[in-house]
């Protein structure tokens, strides 16, 4: 099974470079799945239900979502709407949604999980980690491989998780700060493990916003509007294949594109 797994969506920019390279990549590496982070989507906080319709158009299968997920206020009456969306499943209980999916692809079924990290993270969360143990014994089969999408600061939490679940789940893949890791690798079960992403939105850009503004809170301290930035993108993120009959990760590499170099 090859999967694509792409770093957190920021604005119209990312949305933009996301439709111009995904049908491309699809193609050319044959990938069975793609899961994006969009969290970031709608203006850089949050997601609506038209901007992910757009996401799926261009060949998304699941969205995951974390911090910013409730930014939008329709979405919440929103996200029981389409199961591929994929909200934090250690979110408190009462929260609309859900906290994992099964997609089905041409190799078989694919299990996809949300969890929000709690180090240096606002969102009330319960504990991620037996957050994630409770849910893979309650998973119905058949799940296919499991990915998790571990939204979160620290690397720290993030490689913890993969050691935590490796031989337990396919991949531990983290996701928030918009900055590219080069720690990939595949743990001695046959985890895949990737502290960050990274984004896929404007390159020149501040974690994807407008680097005045974020100059100007950083040196004076006083409130600014984070507007997202314009200009060419980047897309950010990681190829995984897995082994057909274990499910376990037997290659992974980082991708980043970049909007100029993209056919016109």
């Amino acid at each position: 099974m090859r999967i694509l797994v792409i770093g957190d969506v920021v604005g119209g920019p990312g949305r933009r470079i996301l439709a111009r390279a995904l049908p491309g990549l699809r193609e050319r590496h044959r990938f069975d799945a793609v899961v994006v982070n969009a969290e970031n989507a709608a203006g850089g906080r949050g997601l609506t239900l038209p901007l992910a319709e757009e996401l799926f158009a261009v060949g998304a299968d699941v969205l995951t979502l974390g911090d910013h997920v409730w930014d939008q206020r329709e979405f919440a009456g929103q996200i029981d709407r389409d199961p591929r969306l994929v909200r934090p499943a250690n979110l408190p209980p009462g929260c609309p949604g859900r906290g994992w999916t099964t997609v089905a692809t041409p190799a078989g079924p694919l299990t996809v999980v949300s969890l929000l990290g709690r180090v240096f993270m606002g969102p009330a969360a319960d504990c991620p980690f037996r957050c994630a143990d409770a849910l893979l014994r309650a998973l119905p089969a058949p799940t296919g491989p499991v990915l998790v999408d571990l939204h979160a600061e620290a690397t720290s939490e993030k490689i913890a998780m993969g050691w935590h679940l490796d031989g337990r789940v396919a991949a531990v893949i983290g996701s928030h700060t918009h900055v590219q890791t080069a720690d990939e690798r595949i743990l001695p079960r046959g985890t895949a493990c990737l502290s960050d992403l990274g984004m896929t939105g404007p390159e020149r850009s501040i974690l994807g916003r407008n680097v005045d503004a974020v100059l100007r809170r950083f040196m004076t301290g006083m409130p600014q509007r984070f507007d997202v930035a314009d200009g060419p993108a980047v897309l950010e993120g990681l190829r995984l294949e897995l082994h057909p009959a274990t499910g376990r990760c037997r290659r992974l590499a980082r991708l980043r594109l970049r909007e100029e170099e993209l056919p016109v």
